[in-house]
This record gives C-alpha cells, sequence and structure tokens, in this order.
C-alpha cells in the first residue's frame, strides 16, 4: 500500500471540475463533478436521520438498483433537506441536466447536496451549473481538489487522499474526496465522501466491503452530536486497472478492503480534527473490551462527552470526565481493571489505574493536552477487543459559527 498525491481523479478513467454557480455562497466555487470515462460499479452507505434529504434518497435508489454509475453531482450552500416533492423534482431536473451535457442516462447521475436544511435549490443555477462542469472536467490531480475544495461549506481546508496497491498483477488506485466540520455524530454524520477507483469489483462485494468498513471509520467520529439529514458515502469502481474481477472473498478482496478502509480512515479523521472551532484532534483508543461493540461503545462514548471536548479545550488533565463517560457507557466492565492514559507522540502518561488517579504531574498533563492529537487511552483488562474513535474539543468558536449559520 503505497500514498500517493491526489484525491478523486488519481484513479484511471476518473476526471472532476469545480464552479461558481452561485447557489449560495459568493466569490468561492460551490459545485463540484466527479465524472468516469466509462459506467462504474457503485455502493454507498447513508444517513440514519428519519428526515432524509432528496440527493440521499436519490443515491440510495441508484445504489439499492445495482445499476452502473458515471457521474456525480454536488452543491455546498444549500442541502436541499426537507424540501418535500420540489425537491425530489429537482433531483431530477439537475440529473437530467447532467445526463444531457455528457450524453449518458438521468439514472446514472449522483446528487449531493450539503448546508442549509429547508431552502430550496436555486434549479435554474443548478443546471446551468452542471452544464458548465462537463464543459470544465480534467484528469489532472488539481482538477480533483478544486472538487474537493468546492463541497466545502464550514470546513476550514479540503480533505482528500489516494493511495496504490498491486492486485493481479495490475496497480490498483483508490481516492477519496469529503467534507465535514459540524453536525457530525457517530451512525454517519453531516459528512459527503466520495472514493474513486480503478479496480475492478462486483457491486456485491463493494457493497460488502463499503457496509463493513463504514462501522469503524465514518461511524466512529463525532463533532457535536447532531446526525443530519444529508450524510452519504459513495465509491465508484471502474475496472479501468484491469484486474480480475473480485467477486467473492480472497487475497485480492482482503488486499482491497484494507486499503479502502484506509483511505475511510483518514477522511473520517479529516474530519473529526477538522470540527467546527476545534483546535486539535482527539481519539479515544478502548482496549483489552470483552466484546468489539462494547469496545466501539465505550470509544464513542468518551468522544461524545460535552464534558471531556471541553476539558481537552481547556488542556485540564480533569480525568473524572472521561472516566464518568466509560461508566455511563451502557457496558458493564469492572472499574477496579481500568487504566487511563494520556498520550501525545512519544509521551505517555498514566492518569488512573487500581480504581484511583496516580500521581502525575498537572503541568507536564496540560502541556501534553496542548498538542493538536491527543489520544485518551483507556485499557478496560476485560479481554482482547479494541476499537478507535474520533472527535475534537468543544470550543467557544463552535457556539459562534452555529449561532449565526444561516446568516
Amino acid at each position: 500500500m503505497k500514498k500517493i498525491t491526489g484525491g478523486v481523479t488519481a484513479a484511471k478513467g476518473f476526471s472532476a471540475a469545480a464552479t461558481a454557480a452561485g447557489i449560495k455562497y459568493e466569490g468561492r466555487t460551490d459545485m463540484a463533478m466527479v465524472y468516469s470515462e466509462v459506467p462504474a460499479t457503485v455502493a454507498g452507505t447513508f444517513t440514519t436521520n428519519v428526515f432524509q434529504a432528496s440527493p440521499v434518497v436519490w443515491d440510495k435508489n441508484i445504489v439499492k438498483s445495482g445499476k452502473k454509475a458515471q457521474a456525480i453531482v454536488v452543491n455546498s450552500g444549500i442541502a436541499n433537506a426537507c424540501t418535500g416533492a420540489e425537491g425530489d423534482r429537482y433531483c431530477q431536473m439537475t440529473a437530467d441536466a447532467t445526463a444531457e451535457a455528457l450524453n449518458i442516462a438521468a439514472d446514472m447521475v449522483l446528487l449531493g447536496s450539503t448546508g442549509v436544511i429547508g431552502m430550496q435549490l436555486p434549479i435554474d443555477k443548478m443546471q446551468a451549473g452542471a452544464r458548465k462542469l462537463a464543459t470544465l472536467l480534467q484528469s489532472d490531480i488539481e482538477a480533483g481538489t478544486a472538487a474537493a475544495q468546492a463541497i466545502m461549506t464550514t470546513d476550514t481546508h479540503k480533505k482528500e487522499v489516494a493511495l496504490t496497491i498491486e492486485l493481479d498483477g495490475k496497480e490498483v488506485t483508490i481516492g477519496g474526496m469529503a467534507k465535514g466540520s459540524g453536525m457530525i455524530h457517530p451512525n454517519m454524520c453531516t459528512m459527503l465522501a466520495y472514493v474513486t477507483t480503478d479496480e475492478a469489483i462486483s457491486h456485491e462485494m463493494l457493497q460488502k466491503a463499503l457496509s463493513e468498513i463504514v462501522v469503524d471509520s465514518f461511524n466512529m467520529i463525532s463533532v457535536d452530536g447532531d446526525t443530519s439529514t444529508n450524510d452519504t458515502l459513495l465509491v465508484l469502481a471502474n475496472g479501468l486497472a484491469g484486474n480480475a474481477e473480485i467477486t467473492a472473498e480472497g487475497a485480492d478482496y482482503e488486499k482491497f478492503y484494507a486499503a479502502l478502509k484506509e483511505i475511510c480512515v483518514h477522511l473520517a479523521k479529516e474530519m473529526a480534527a477538522d470540527g467546527e472551532g476545534a483546535t486539535k484532534l482527539v481519539e479515544s483508543i478502548v482496549e483489552g473490551a470483552d466484546t468489539k461493540e462494547n469496545a466501539r461503545t465505550l470509544a464513542k462514548s468518551v468522544v461524545c462527552s460535552s464534558l471531556t471536548k471541553a476539558a481537552m479545550y481547556g488542556c485540564d488533565a480533569n480525568w473524572g470526565r472521561e472516566l464518568c463517560a466509560l461508566g455511563y457507557s451502557g457496558v458493564s466492565f469492572d472499574p477496579l481493571k481500568v487504566e487511563m492514559y494520556f498520550k501525545s507522540g512519544d509521551q505517555t502518561m498514566l492518569i488512573f489505574k487500581d480504581g484511583c488517579g496516580v500521581d502525575y504531574s498537572e503541568e507536564e498533563a496540560s502541556a501534553l493536552l496542548a498538542k493538536d492529537h491527543v489520544q485518551i487511552i483507556s485499557k478496560m483488562n476485560m479481554g482482547n477487543e479494541t476499537a478507535t474513535a474520533w472527535g475534537c474539543d468543544l470550543t467557544y468558536d463552535y457556539v459562534k459559527i452555529n449561532a449565526d449559520y444561516r446568516s
């Protein structure tokens, strides 16, 4: 597995473009397109919110059908959520405009929207933007980066990653881009993530891999405890690497699975670190749990705790907050067996063992917690299962950003 520079245009046969369509923002790009020169196998996972945005419903129908797709069109600024039949119709109209411009079928166009809930999209601008994007498609790295920048809302930077592996004697490339900063919570979040690969793989195996991988990647991040209406994760695989198609589990499937998981974990961590107003990535690692599910529950409980997040912002080694979060998680364990550590880089501090706190330097702990990547390690000593969740600190700026988001 080799990490390379790039994103959604890194894999063979994929191009991208960005444009300023004037959907909501001024002076910046706000629409993006990703295009495969041949029809691609598609898999996806979506929000668990009962209120599901029109583009989510559109994409879910395509993914469920097992049909191939060839294009993705995404806008930022307006979510097209809670917009009724008109929002659904605007999805169809955007897909129709895209299909006409690219000379493909409308049901080969996937859609994504992010931004304010309840506002109707300016459909004339959406259609014009889609047509323009079709004329701007490029396959270079810069085009992929431009697309990653266009889908941002309150994100402070673009999020993209790419890597290569060798399968069946062929070089296979996987690349991805994502947006996500606020309204982020386990079981998907206000995130849009798009992964492209030139891997040849069946729909069934691609969906199987993605559905499993999302559990320990995007479903293990939290910024603020809110699950959005628009969460979408899509993977397109166009087969242009020329490897023998993966149709069952085996060595090639496992290798691809590991690479796809690496892409998803990287993008998930980028979202957590870029939480609205955040100053640091907070990583909750649980070791020695009795079951995998309990390990996940414990890890998420710590990273979702508002008191823990506030303490991380204040660089306060108030370990009672982390222990409290473990205790109310709903998982049964022996408190006397728990050990807790703070870690950043090469520095690790034991802070709790044998049912009580240990001697440590408050000054050293505060300095450790001031780093931009902090790990909270909880050793349960109840079994062999592990899990990791990612979040961020809770700052004054989070409130400021969300107090006037619509204005």
